[in-house]
């Protein structure tokens, strides 16, 4: 289950995230790869967004965790700096809200292992390498049975944007 869709702006990435907020259920993983400046905390902006969060959402680089509250708990990781995996162990983000947190990881693809088995991967690239465009690809794939069964509500919530895969 996979699909990539055309975003021609930061907004509109923002809109994606911000679309497929309403079907993250508690517990859920959302793990996003993609370059630096690929886009990946715009997203996070955008289900925040359509979470209710109010509060400005930026990299949590530095401060590895940032835990926010909208009509449910969201944890928004960044793994990027950490260099072995028993640092990211040690996050215990398993525990997060007591497990009820959803989780948005960016540089998720580096911890993928140590994640839940259903998960939405968001693999956000540019369409331009040299940097000439804001256009941004996001290759979103459901992964497990709890993905499998909404990915018909997902595809609908991304309907407005270009699929081209």
């Amino acid at each position: 289950m996979e699909a990539t869709l055309r975003a021609p702006d930061p907004e509109d990435t923002r809109a994606v995230g911000a679309a497929i907020a309403p079907l993250l259920i508690p517990g859920d993983a959302v793990l996003l790869s993609g370059e630096l400046g690929a886009g990946k905390t715009v997203f996070v902006q955008g289900v925040a967004r359509g979470l209710g969060i109010e509060e400005p959402i930026v990299s949590p680089t530095f401060t590895l965790v940032k835990e926010y509250a909208g009509r449910l708990a969201v944890a928004h990781v960044d793994v990027y700096r950490l260099d072995r995996v028993q640092d990211v162990v040690d996050l215990g983000l398993d525990e997060l809200g007591e497990g009820d947190d959803v989780l948005l990881v960016e540089w998720g693809d580096a911890v993928e292992a140590l994640l839940p088995p259903d998960r939405l991967r968001v693999e956000l690239t540019t369409e331009d390498p040299a940097g000439a465009s804001e256009v941004r690809l996001l290759a979103i794939e459901g992964v497990g049975e709890s993905w499998s069964e909404r990915w018909a509500a997902v595809l609908h919530a991304v309907e407005p944007w270009e699929v081209i895969a």
